[in-house]
């Protein structure tokens, strides 16, 4: 199960909520594993840097028989010949290209393997992947042994917007390789952008027929265990019972996400509620600027058309 959208959107709360669920395990923003778990060696959710974690040890030893023995600059290569936004074009058509078929091959090869060895050492019926990355998910499409379902979550893209221009601190950054102490910064006019981008490309996916379930963050942040249990029943995972303590609370135990929000650390109870800060803080400029760039798909996912959201 791939969670796609744009960063920022409640995806990584989202995911803690779901590998909760009993068959279901949460691995995480995997499109970041690569570099900053294998070559950063970052801290896993559980706490520990990730060479040290338990799981993703045996995972690797189990894929590629070790995570030293896997090449991890050639596989970043791979990649990057891929998984890019500008190739989405041509991964959405019906039928590939000679020249990026082998290339979308080789990619996915990694990815079943990894996927397959987590899903043994784990014990998971379904792997909740929150990459988020449309690029990503369309190479995965390509894939017989991937069952791929997609979870669309969008967010009113002002409040994205909001989100992406706030400083926020990375924890799980470790000694000098990391990435950054950081989460990266967007301004209003590349957030939009991005917006646009990241949410047509997973629309195209559902033409394409990938089986898809659009959550709106605002709908989940009102109806958080109702949402959850769609989702599940989506997933196959009918019978499992949310985590809510109450309607609006949750309790959230150690996971092994290797990459994502910093929230991902925290356990124990967690009240759900929807953050409309934006409203009253953000600059009316930069309002009606993201208004304008997003104005052509706002209203295909119930959002109303004026710089006010």
């Amino acid at each position: 199960m791939f969670i796609g959208g744009l960063g920022r959107s409640g995806s990584t709360l989202l995911e803690r909520i779901l590998g909760e669920l009993d068959g279901a395990f949460a691995m995480g923003e995997v499109v970041h594993l690569w570099q900053r778990g294998v070559v950063d060696g970052e801290r896993c959710g559980c706490g520990e840097p990730f060479h040290d974690c338990g799981l993703w040890r045996k995972a690797g030893e189990r894929a590629f028989g070790g995570w030293p023995s896997f090449d991890v600059a050639g596989f970043l290569d791979v990649k990057a010949s891929a998984d890019r936004t500008r190739y989405i074009p041509s991964l959405a058509r019906a039928r590939l290209a000679d020249d990026l078929r082998g290339r979308v091959e080789k990619h996915n090869a990694v990815y079943a393997r990894l996927y397959g060895a987590v899903r043994e050492v784990s014990g998971a019926r379904v792997l909740i992947d929150s990459s988020k990355s449309a690029s990503l998910a369309h190479c995965l499409r390509w894939s017989p042994e991937i069952d791929l379902r997609i979870v669309h979550v969008v967010r009113d893209p002002r409040a994205v917007a909001h989100s992406w221009a706030k400083t926020v601190r990375r924890p799980e950054a470790v000694g000098e390789t990391a990435e950054g102490e950081f989460m990266a910064r967007w301004s209003p006019g590349k957030t939009a952008l991005h917006w646009d981008a990241q949410n047509f490309g997973f629309d195209l996916l559902a033409r394409a027929g990938v089986p898809t379930l659009r959550v709106r963050y605002e709908d989940f942040a009102a109806a958080p265990a109702g949402t959850v249990r769609g989702i599940a029943g989506f997933a196959g995972l009918d019978e499992a019972e949310p985590p809510f303590t109450d309607p609006a609370t949750v309790e959230l135990s150690a996971n092994h996400q290797v990459a994502g929000n910093p929230m991902r650390f925290r356990t124990g109870r967690v009240e759900l509620r929807a953050d409309e800060a934006w409203r009253e803080a953000t600059r009316p400029a930069h309002r009606a600027l993201v208004t304008a760039v997003t104005m052509p798909m706002l209203g295909r996912y119930g959002y109303r058309r004026r710089p006010g959201g």
